[in-house]
């Protein structure tokens, strides 16, 4: 990150979420050596679902494949800020995304504003095609942190292979309004990130986004391996660049995870999952939320973080990780996110 965005976030900080994060780094470090859940503090960072619609279908994702096994919706501004405010003291890092396009929520930009209010690190993703002159104005105006844009190509052929309804211009369009009223209105912030998604189609496309982000003037490429359901016997996104895939073939042909799946994972102590519904769910990769462990709209954060299933499933991933099903295409500690400044 840079510097510029290392402050941003620094100033978000106070004693109370510092104590914290010591409380709960020193339990999960302990609970890892000990084989034994010593679960301590409030969570560090959350990532909170505007709304699971999308206006793309982009392959092997759930929104855009319209394959949900969930309800589908908007997140409401009265039951996030209520959210919020159970939260705010000890919450770091804020990401309003899960699955889905934030800005089709209507109230988005003013549940950003609530939390960047309580000085809560404010994070969002997305397909940026709604990032249109006032749209892009009111973001900035938001206090919205860090913005990352998904741009999987740098010409509409190869783009829309992946981001299939996509239409390349428009997020060119809405990355230049975001440069425009960042200047316009003297901002830091938020801090534009390109998120390159490496698939086969586009790999051969690394060094022309980096370009391209440079000509733009965002802040930041990231280059991210691309997760797919079906990589047993090999995917036809999966690239040929091993550097950039989150498989690996073996010698008996088949295709596996690099992820070796210790049982261990820093997020079950510091973050979670929190639907547009009100349900928590451990992780990101639990897309479907096969694994709620409680309901916001039945009881409070604290009773649901601190519950006996929740305590069970970090000991769960403890004693044995690899049986739990949304572990299976975790990026945890091998996957490629490299970061480098646009120049």
């Amino acid at each position: 990150m840079s510097f510029t965005n290392n402050i941003s976030f620094l100033k978000t900080l106070s004693p109370a979420k510092i104590f914290n994060y010591l409380k709960v780094s020193s339990s999960y470090h302990t609970s890892k050596s000990k084989g034994m859940n010593r679960h301590k503090g409030f969570p560090v960072s959350i990532s909170i679902e505007p709304t699971t619609s999308c206006n793309l279908r982009c392959p092997e994702c759930p929104s855009g494949m319209r394959s949900f096994t969930r309800p589908i919706g908007m997140l409401e501004q009265k039951f996030f800020e209520n959210t919020i405010d159970q939260l705010a003291k000890k919450l770091m890092y804020l990401t309003f995304y899960f699955q889905g396009e934030p800005y089709l929520n209507p109230a988005f930009l003013d549940m950003v504003k609530y939390a960047s209010k309580k000085k809560i690190y404010t994070s969002t993703s997305t397909n940026a095609h709604y990032l249109n002159d006032k749209n892009a104005k009111a973001t900035v105006e938001s206090g919205l942190n860090r913005m990352i844009i998904s741009i999987d190509g740098t010409t509409q052929e190869t783009y829309e292979q992946y981001r299939v309804g996509g239409d390349l211009q428009k997020v060119i369009e809405g990355t230049k309004n975001m440069i425009k009223w960042k200047k316009g209105l003297k901002s830091a912030t938020p801090h534009l990130v390109f998120q390159f998604l490496v698939v086969k189609p586009n790999e051969h496309q690394l060094e022309d986004v980096r370009k391209l982000a440079g000509e733009l003037g965002v802040d930041e490429i990231v280059f991210k391996t691309a997760q797919v359901y079906e990589f047993e016997n090999g995917n036809e996104l999966i690239p040929d660049n091993e550097k950039y895939s989150r498989y690996k073939k073996g010698s008996d042909g088949k295709w596996r995870i690099k992820n070796k799946l210790l049982n261990q994972c820093w997020r079950m102590w510091s973050g979670c999952v929190i639907t547009w519904d009100g349900k928590v769910v451990p992780c990101c990769f639990d897309k479907d939320a096969h694994h709620t462990l409680g309901s916001l709209k039945e009881t409070s954060f604290e009773t649901i973080w601190k519950s006996e299933p929740y305590n069970n499933f970090r000991s769960a991933v403890l004693k044995s990780r690899k049986e739990i099903d949304i572990c299976a295409n975790c990026s945890e500690g091998t996957q490629v996110m490299m970061d480098v400044e646009a120049t």
